[in-house]
């Protein structure tokens, strides 16, 4: 016998089930019964029990992926807050490999890196790298913060709800494993998404979200409601690895443009600069055609 429906807010020693019911994540055995071992939101599936908190801290785990901020630099590593009561750290080799380099030149106190979790030791500490698609540096946006048991709910089903918001805002969006998103977009877009992933966050248990979302985009940014209604399926809140996305690819593309732009905007235009030559050395009165006005120019034509 089941005493529990999906989603249904629990506490601490609550009885769940009779031992019919297998025991998962969030709860305990005792007496038969299967009982919560915290306070969150039900999950039931094939008839396991779990619990999923409301909130909670990241603890790193091996593969994770995560967004960090360079707190201090070391003679041999930079020291990296997850968002965890756990300390991460970035090897000097993990980025130059035997190569000696200035660290601090390199990242600096309160830069923000895209990091996936090589290792972590007996006490929790998470050892960095940055090998992988997109790992590396951000530059600009913003930081939301957001409990890591909500990342799920975030990205959507096969990244339904994150790709929503990135095409509808127009912001770029990388979702660390810890909880940390990383926004970029005009200012006024990235003000909308982080509302929208606050909201996301405070209303992950509840049915229907993504039609709500969608109509609070479309509201925001167009002033009216969508056309039509997404059909939405039930999403289990689990932790999963967020699909990677090549940002650094992204901006480093960006840069180029810029500068392609920035070159084309101070390079000469050639046709323009001919025709000045043109109408300045007009033939004068005395027969003599001259290449600026100037006597003491260095190339003269005389037609005497």
């Amino acid at each position: 016998m089941i005493y529990v429906e999906n989603k249904d807010l629990v506490i601490p020693g609550q009885i769940l089930s009779d031992d019919e019911y297998y025991s998962g994540r969030g709860t305990f055995k005792e007496n038969g019964k299967i009982c919560s071992s915290l306070m969150g939101l039900v999950s039931l599936r094939n008839k396991k029990l779990r619990v999923i908190p409301l909130k909670s801290k990241y603890v790193p785990k091996k593969g994770d992926v995560v967004i960090g901020k360079i707190n201090d630099v070391r003679f041999s590593m930079w020291d990296v807050d997850i968002n965890s009561p756990y300390s991460g750290i970035l090897p000097a080799f993990e980025v130059f490999g035997r190569e000696k380099k200035e660290l601090n030149k390199v990242y600096d106190i309160g830069d923000v890196l895209f990091l996936r979790v090589v290792d972590v030791d007996e006490i929790k500490k998470a050892k960095l790298g940055l090998k992988g698609r997109g790992m590396g540096k951000f530059k600009g946006g913003i930081i939301v913060d957001i409990a890591p048991t909500k990342v799920p709910r975030l990205i959507g089903k096969k990244g339904s709800m994150i790709n929503m918001i990135k095409d509808k805002t127009n912001c770029k969006i990388v979702v660390g494993q810890n909880g940390l998103v990383w926004v970029k977009g005009d200012e006024d877009m990235e003000q909308l998404t982080k509302n929208i992933i606050h909201l996301i966050e405070a209303e992950a248990h509840t049915s229907g979200l993504t039609n709500k979302i969608k109509n609070k985009l479309y509201l925001a940014i167009d002033g009216e409601l969508p056309p039509e209604e997404v059909k939405e399926e039930e999403e289990e809140f689990v932790l999963e690895k967020p699909k990677l996305q090549n940002f650094k690819e992204e901006l480093e593309a960006e840069e180029k443009e810029e500068e392609e732009k920035k070159e084309k905007q101070d390079k000469p235009n050639i046709a323009k600069v001919i025709e000045e030559l043109k109408r300045k050395n007009k033939t004068k009165k005395d027969g003599s055609l001259s290449y600026g006005e100037n006597s003491n120019n260095s190339f003269i034509l005389n037609n005497k």
